[in-house]
């Protein structure tokens, strides 16, 4: 398979000419990089989201250059019912690849990024297994590989379809893809366990060498964490998971604010060791 689809290309490029902010003696710039094209021109994206031209799948009102946008089409250079993006969509879609990217942060300038490479193999085999998804599930699945944030009814929508699992706003590809696709070990890893499963080892580790500190628990839950977590979302989690212990008056800090050390809260029974 080619890395990028040929009319994929051409489209994107001919609707940078089209719209180009002529006035502004700017440049339609392309760039290609090992894994993506990044395609760029000058001037506002005039339909306002990428969202509402894929939902109205029409001819665009108004253009910045019409006797330009008019040539082209009459040289079939770009599409007369105004559908060229979803239709790169789905083409991308039809191909297993990641989405093209509409990156709008620069003032006056719109980006379209064209990914040249798979970024996640389990996405790509939920798309050929399931080819009856919705263009707008495939867009937030792509958003989901690519760890961008999406809303908490869009989170509820691929939840009930089973399509991802995982707490928002952390999500990760539902298990019974996971299985089909060879990938059932790495879901675990990127699932975690249930948050009972950590306080029991931090009890166990304060029974059988309390007093403990910070390092030594972190030595033993962060490699133990959802792949998934940062390295800062990591930390955080040990934290929470101590003053869970704390309020339940299971352990407590027998150290200083700055280096605390955890023992069992009176009451609690240590375990001798073996």
């Amino acid at each position: 398979m080619t890395q990028y689809d040929p009319w994929v290309v051409r489209e994107a490029l001919h609707n940078s000419l089209a719209h180009q902010d002529y006035i502004r003696q700017g440049r339609v710039t392309v760039v290609e990089f090992p894994d993506r094209l990044l395609v760029t021109n000058v001037g506002e994206f005039l339909p306002g989201s990428v969202e509402s031209v894929i939902e109205q799948d029409a001819p665009q009102a108004i253009y910045r250059n019409p006797f330009l946008a008019r040539a082209m089409v009459e040289l079939g250079l770009i599409e007369t019912q105004g559908g060229g993006i979803k239709k790169m969509f789905e083409t991308q879609r039809r191909r297993s690849f990641p989405l093209p990217d509409y990156d709008f942060s620069r003032a006056g300038e719109v980006r379209v990024i064209l990914p040249g490479r798979i970024l996640d193999e389990r996405y790509t085999q939920l798309l050929m297994q399931q080819p009856h998804l919705s263009l707008a599930q495939v867009m937030l699945l792509d958003r989901v590989q690519k760890g961008v944030r999406i809303g908490r009814e869009e989170h509820k929508e691929l939840k009930a379809a089973k399509l991802v699992e995982g707490r928002f706003p952390n999500l990760i590809v539902g298990s019974a893809i996971a299985k089909a696709t060879g990938e059932a070990a790495r879901h675990i890893r990127e699932r975690g366990f249930e948050r009972q499963y950590y306080l029991d080892l931090i009890l166990e580790l304060v029974k059988v060498h309390g007093p403990v500190g910070r390092t030594e628990i972190d030595a033993l839950l962060l490699r133990k964490l959802p792949e998934r977590f940062s390295d800062e979302q990591k930390r955080k989690k040990v934290e929470n998971l101590l003053q869970v212990l704390r309020r339940a008056n299971r352990i407590e800090n027998v150290g200083g604010r700055g280096d605390p050390q955890w023992v069992l809260k009176a009451g609690e029974r240590p375990r001798k060791p073996a």
